[in-house]
């Protein structure tokens, strides 16, 4: 994702659908909630107050279930769906004030659609409706067909030109959909429930399909689904919305570990943790540390002392991770007479990048006692240490507490 600069921000929007907008608007604003507006007004609340921004590059997601007002908000970035009050600006231009035709212009260049039902043309072939948005937009036959062939091709569907929309699976029909919208080369593409209508297997290969399509192309891509693991799985941030209102935006690690309301801790709460969280959320960051070249074993046993620990962490000068050093080979360097711990560190431990998820770190302490050191991808230098106990709170969900309890059930047993 990148965050050099805001493609998208939507400030204070409200949407309301209804003829009493101006009183609905009102109560609104008192705090009136959407299903005591839609009883005295008989207007209905589509977005409310929505305020957020969008990096250039970024996946952003918007997800809800039916009626939380995704689909609405998202219609409102390119005006299909006017907003009663607030501003949508993209690339720094506030598309609420534009005339007809500078909106018409900013959705033919700058943005493109994809929807859940793929209206594609049956009569035309599929590199015929691939280039027919190039083709209203007055490109020449040869322009448009090159556009339509390398979107196509940026897509996997080359050798499928001549073919009709008939003749193609669902997720290849949705191909030739994401192809059309990316043929005139579209800055910002929106995505509403794109892939629901998809077989899971499809819609699974899908969602692998659009990563690696932005892993070249690097758009900025809003995507509405009501599919939590999808808006994981895809997407930088995500949005979760409820009868309108904006409840949290974050990333999938930051909305799962603190979720901002309870309605968003319930719809979040049977999400696999392992595959999410992180080690770089996990680790503590400013750990004890042993440098080497200047810490003997007495100077060690007394540290480890002091904080009631039997292992620590060891890094030389430029603070590279080394391994770990465990109290009974302190022991046995000062029984040695040694001055220098050099030959009784742990080198064979395990160490991790700050991406590593608990799923993957688990295996790495089922044969030690170990922590796991969390070290730079560059040049190995430690940042943090994840310890087994937190490592375990976090796989099975259990707070301290239960772990403390489950210890001394085992000592009874």
């Amino acid at each position: 994702m990148s965050t050099d600069t805001i493609k998208i921000e939507v400030k204070d929007l409200t949407v309301i659908f209804g003829k009493n907008k101006h009183q609905a608007l009102k109560m609104l604003e008192q705090g009136s909630s959407k299903e005591e507006i839609l009883k005295k007004t008989r207007c209905t609340v589509g977005v409310n107050n929505a305020s957020f921004r969008i990096n250039t590059g970024e996946v952003f997601v918007i997800m809800g279930l039916s009626g939380s007002g995704k689909s609405t908000l998202l219609r409102c970035l390119n005006r299909l769906i006017e907003p009663t009050t607030g501003d949508v600006i993209v690339n720094g231009v506030n598309i609420t004030k534009q005339s007809n035709e500078e909106l018409l212009d900013t959705r033919r260049t700058e943005m493109s659609m994809v929807f859940q039902k793929f209206g594609l043309l049956p009569h035309r072939s599929v590199l015929e409706n691939v280039a027919f948005g190039l083709e209203i937009r007055g490109e020449s036959k040869e322009s448009r067909l090159q556009k339509a062939q390398e979107a196509l091709e940026t897509v996997g569907l080359k050798g499928f030109e001549a073919q009709k929309p008939s003749q193609l699976s669902g997720g290849m029909q949705q191909r030739v959909g994401l192809a059309r919208a990316l043929a005139n080369n579209p800055e910002v593409l929106l995505m509403d429930e794109a892939f629901s209508a998809l077989d899971p297997l499809i819609k699974s290969d899908m969602q692998d399909e659009l990563l690696d399509i932005q892993d070249k192309l690097h758009k900025t891509i809003v995507f509405i689904t009501h599919d939590l693991d999808e808006a994981i799985k895809i997407g930088d941030r995500i949005a979760i919305m409820k009868d309108g209102f904006i409840e949290q935006i974050g990333t999938a690690e930051e909305i799962l570990k603190n979720p901002a309301s309870e309605y968003v801790e319930a719809f979040v709460e049977k999400v696999d943790r392992k595959s999410i969280i992180t080690a770089g959320s996990l680790m503590s960051r400013k750990p004890t540390l042993v440098q080497a070249e200047k810490e003997g074993p007495e100077q060690i046993i007394r540290k480890m002392n002091k904080l009631s620990v039997e292992v620590l962490p060891v890094v030389n000068k430029h603070r590279i991770f080394l391994g770990f050093i465990w109290l009974p080979r302190v022991l046995e360097a000062v029984k040695q007479n040694k001055t220098t711990i050099e030959d009784f560190i742990t080198t064979e431990c395990p160490s991790v990048y700050k991406e590593y998820t608990v799923e993957e770190m688990l295996p790495l302490i089922t044969n030690t006692k170990s922590p796991i050191a969390v070290v730079e991808k560059e040049q190995g230098k430690l940042l943090g240490i994840v310890s087994q106990t937190s490592l375990v709170i976090e796989a099975t969900r259990f707070d301290k507490q239960e772990i403390v309890e489950l210890k001394e059930q085992a000592k009874e047993q």
